[in-house]
C-alpha cells in the first residue's frame, strides 16, 4: 500500500490560486492583450479557475486555450504505440498576446518546454510566462525553465511524486505527495 500524504486543502488550493491572480497582475498591470493556456489536463482546469478568479478580482474578460502538447513530448513514443492525444483548443490568435502557460506541476521542465514547442507553432506570442500551483523546486529541473507564477514550492524527494487533485476530474479538491 502507497503512502500518501496532503499537504494542500481545497481552500488551500483556491488560496494559492488567488495568490497566482495577484502575481499575473503584478508582472501584467493592466492586463491588455493577456490570455491563460492551460496544459490539459490539470493546468487546463486552473486556467480556467483562474480566469474566473482574474474575472471575479478585476473585472476583466481573459481569453481562456487549452493545449495538449502529447505530440509534442519528447518521450511521446515511449508512451506506447498509440498515446492518446487529446484536443487543443486555442479560440484566439495567440499572435503578440503575453500568454501565461497553466500547469498544475512543474517538475523536470520538460512539460513546459514541450508547450513552448507547440505555441510557436501557433504563432508568435509577444511573451510567454509560466504559471503553476506547485514547483518541485530547482533541485528537480532538468531544463532550465523557471515558472514566473507559483502556488507552493515543495522540495520532494525524486522517489515521491506530487498529485493534483481536482473536483472537475472527479476527485475532492488536494494536493498529495505519493510514493512511487
Amino acid at each position: 500500500m502507497s503512502q500518501k500524504v496532503t499537504i494542500l486543502d481545497g481552500r488551500q488550493i483556491e488560496e494559492q490560486l488567488r495568490s497566482i491572480c495577484h502575481q499575473i497582475l503584478g508582472k501584467n498591470p493592466s492586463l491588455e492583450g493577456l490570455a491563460l493556456v492551460g496544459i490539459r489536463t490539470g493546468g487546463a482546469i486552473l486556467a480556467q479557475r483562474l480566469a474566473q478568479m482574474l474575472t471575479g478580482l478585476y473585472g476583466l474578460d481573459i481569453p481562456v486555450g487549452i493545449l495538449d502538447i502529447t505530440l509534442y513530448r519528447d518521450d511521446w513514443s515511449r508512451i506506447g504505440p498509440a498515446p492518446k492525444v487529446g484536443k487543443t483548443e486555442i479560440p484566439f490568435d495567440v499572435d503578440q498576446k503575453v500568454i501565461v502557460l497553466v500547469d498544475d506541476v512543474l517538475f523536470t521542465g520538460r512539460t513546459i518546454r514541450a508547450a513552448m514547442d507547440a505555441l510557436m507553432d501557433m504563432g508568435r506570442p509577444k511573451k510567454i510566462q509560466v504559471a503553476v500551483l506547485v514547483d518541485r523546486g530547482e533541485r528537480t529541473r532538468e531544463l532550465p525553465i523557471v515558472a514566473n507564477h507559483v502556488g507552493v514550492v515543495l522540495d520532494v524527494p525524486p522517489g515521491q511524486r506530487v498529485n493534483v487533485y481536482l473536483k472537475e476530474m472527479g476527485y475532492i479538491d488536494h494536493v498529495a505527495i505519493e510514493e512511487g
